[in-house]
């Protein structure tokens, strides 16, 4: 296998000692085992911004703190310093959400430094010491179901307490370890409170959760659990530890105001897409 020219950097710098093979590859990163020292981790490398869809990227990031006035202007403007300031930003964002999260309690990879763009973390594993596998790949008893959706439950609630969102939550982003599930994958996380689509991503993670392991143990589907939490986070009542029913009575009488607010932004992300177009041409 070549080495990849940004992992080869950080064989130089004396970071990881070798390259041991590819993982998985996806359309926002490639992910290979390497060995530093006695330890054996997983790289992350991220693709360039041009291999990922720019429209997903601003319904991702909007609520994001840009680092000061001149970079949220550019951002804003939709120029070529904008875009690599939105690049930058991208894959900071997965470091960061990873050290803060696994600090709040939440089951997730332990990260072990980013370097020249490559993300370095634990390499998630079976009882047997071979890769973890997802979710989705895994037959589960009704009784290990429902102890891996309070789990998953708890690790949400956890995010949600520190303002976070996974975004893309499914059981292809989930690794199933000797003690239980592990949330990756978070370059695309949410800000609770900045996102106008919060609600709805939060109600899309919980709901794939919940139809995934609603096979082994249905009644499981008869939950609402980020209906619950998320009435709870508006409320500032959600704390870590706060004992959720999966109970929820909606109000029937609430205006829906997520229709017009995906109007709004599906129109601005349109304009936005438009004029990075024209300047592409403009620069041909």
């Amino acid at each position: 296998m070549k080495t990849p020219a940004s992992l080869q950097t950080l064989i130089d710098d004396g970071v990881i000692d070798e390259v041991l093979r590819p993982l998985k590859s996806g359309k926002e990163a490639a992910v290979y085992v390497v060995r530093s020292g006695d330890d054996v981790r997983c790289a992350k490398v991220y693709k360039d911004m041009a291999q990922r869809s720019f429209k997903q990227r601003v319904q991702y990031q909007e609520g994001r703190k840009s680092r000061g006035s001149r970079e949220a202007r550019a951002v804003a403007t939709g120029s070529k310093y904008g875009r690599r300031q939105q690049e930058a930003e991208w894959k900071n964002t997965e470091v960061d959400a990873l050290y803060r999260l696994r600090e709040a309690g939440v089951r997730v990879p332990e990260p072990h430094g980013y370097f020249h763009g490559v993300l370095l973390m634990e390499l998630v594993t079976d009882s047997e010491g071979f890769s973890a596998p997802r979710l989705g790949e895994v037959e589960l008893a009704a009784e290990q179901a429902r102890a891996f959706h309070a789990t998953l439950v708890r690790d949400v609630v956890r995010m949600l307490c520190c303002g976070l969102i996974h975004g893309d939550l499914s059981e292809y982003n989930v690794l199933v370890g000797p003690d239980g599930p592990v949330i990756i994958d978070f370059p695309q996380v949410v800000s609770a409170g900045g996102n106008n689509a919060a609600r709805a991503m939060l109600l899309r993670d919980v709901n794939n959760l919940t139809a995934s392991l609603g096979r082994w143990a249905p009644e499981l589907l008869d939950t609402w659990y980020g209906e619950e939490m998320w009435a709870l986070f508006e409320a500032g009542d959600l704390q870590p530890d706060t004992q959720l029913t999966g109970r929820f009575t909606p109000d029937l009488r609430r205006v829906d105001l997520d229709s017009v607010r995906d109007a709004i932004n599906d129109a601005r992300e349109l304009a936005l897409i438009r004029q990075q177009g024209r300047e592409a041409q403009d620069e041909d």
